[in-house]
């Protein structure tokens, strides 16, 4: 896994999704982002952290896209979503991606796993980066 820094699209697996996302007809949209976040959701096993990338991508777009969520300005995300760019999701998405937030950060996850062994101490961005989205009034309710 290639990983430059700790946001949300910051690592190949991420911005390879969001390409493809940003590659897809317009109505098949929704239903990408539904797909990255259920797969963390329906894995009972070890989580693989490719899996756990593209959730974390498409938790993002779900809190961007709710009334008051920050806007995506990252170079790597979708090019139609920077900057205040819109995908109308279906409202079930957000508790949805609490969801997938929460299993990735559970002890049974390869993502958590390699982000906490390559951290030292108390400082870990790319944990604050998940709970940052977790926070987020949009997606938290």
């Amino acid at each position: 896994m290639g990983t430059w820094d700790s946001g949300p699209f910051d690592n190949d697996t991420a911005a390879d999704w969001c390409g493809d996302l940003d590659d897809a007809d317009v109505v098949k949209r929704p239903v990408l982002v539904r797909e990255a976040l259920s797969r963390a959701t329906g894995e009972d096993g070890y989580l693989d952290a490719d899996i756990a990338c593209e959730t974390i991508a498409a938790a993002a777009i779900v809190a961007a896209q709710q009334p008051g969520g920050q806007p995506i300005t990252s170079p790597y995300a979708p090019d139609f979503l920077r900057d205040g760019g819109r995908l109308d999701l279906p409202d079930d998405l957000a508790v949805i991606a609490v969801r997938a937030l929460d299993r990735i950060m559970a002890a049974d996850s390869e993502w958590r796993d390699l982000w906490q062994d390559a951290t030292a101490g108390d400082a870990n961005p790319a944990f604050d980066a998940v709970y940052g989205l977790l926070r987020q009034p949009p997606i938290a309710s």
